[in-house]
């Protein structure tokens, strides 16, 4: 059973997220904080962090960028209504996905799934390794590297990659990169992409590799190798 660690300030949203996730077998911790959060993090093991990014103290957006300094932990951010700067920002400093209050208890636990899903490399593929140039993408040992350096991805990001070069050449519009790789139909900001299509961008800054991930204005996004100068 997955262990998840819900993080909210909120004892009634707590309360109810740990009433659903554990009808579908997830073990669930809680924090009340953003300081009690990294205390358990750092004491335990957990599966997947679902953090709400405003609270007192220590907030959301401290424990997403303390949390990825040394894990790759799948994290879910929960934000106001209307707050898009807050929901690019907390995806720009390292959360995977994000859900905005109030949501449905329904929806959650399929992204929950879904991520977890993915942090366990089982999107069905068939192409185990896929190499361009000095880059390699492993996708048995989960792991990605530009000649002898290791490139530390996200599950989100290696599958978002993997998806892509798997698929060199052909242009996928964001929507159909959400359903595809996020694992469930998109009802949030498109955003969501660029901001990881971003950061994969600055993990893939080596000028070997630089340039691969194209942007097709008005469509989407593409690998292409020879793209690289």
């Amino acid at each position: 059973m997955d262990p998840i660690l819900i993080v909210d300030d909120e004892e009634k949203i707590r309360s109810l997220v740990r009433l659903y996730l554990e009808r579908e077998g997830f073990l669930v911790e809680e924090a009340e904080d953003g300081r009690v959060a990294l205390e358990k993090f750092r004491a335990g093991q957990f599966s997947l962090l679902i953090v709400d990014l405003m609270m007192p103290d220590i907030d959301g957006w401290r424990v997403c960028r303390e949390v990825r300094e040394s894990s790759a932990l799948p994290i879910i951010m929960l934000t106001a209504r209307g707050e898009e700067f807050d929901r690019v920002l907390g995806l720009e400093l390292g959360a995977d996905d994000y859900l905005v209050k109030p949501f449905s208890t329904k929806e959650l636990v399929a992204r929950v799934k879904a991520l977890l899903r993915r942090s366990r490399g089982q999107l069905q593929t068939v192409t185990s390794e896929i190499t361009a140039g000095t880059l390699r993408i492993d996708k048995e040992r989960h792991r990605v590297s530009i000649g002898e350096d290791v490139i530390s991805l996200t599950p989100l990001e290696f599958d978002l990659l993997y998806f892509l070069a798997k698929n060199r050449g052909r242009v996928f519009s964001r929507e159909q990169l959400m359903e595809t790789v996020w694992g469930y139909d998109f009802y949030g900001d498109a955003r969501t992409v660029d901001t990881h299509v971003k950061k994969l961008r600055e993990k893939l800054s080596h000028p070997s590799v630089k340039g691969m991930l194209v942007t097709v204005w008005g469509v989407g996004y593409k690998f292409d190798p020879d793209q690289v100068h």
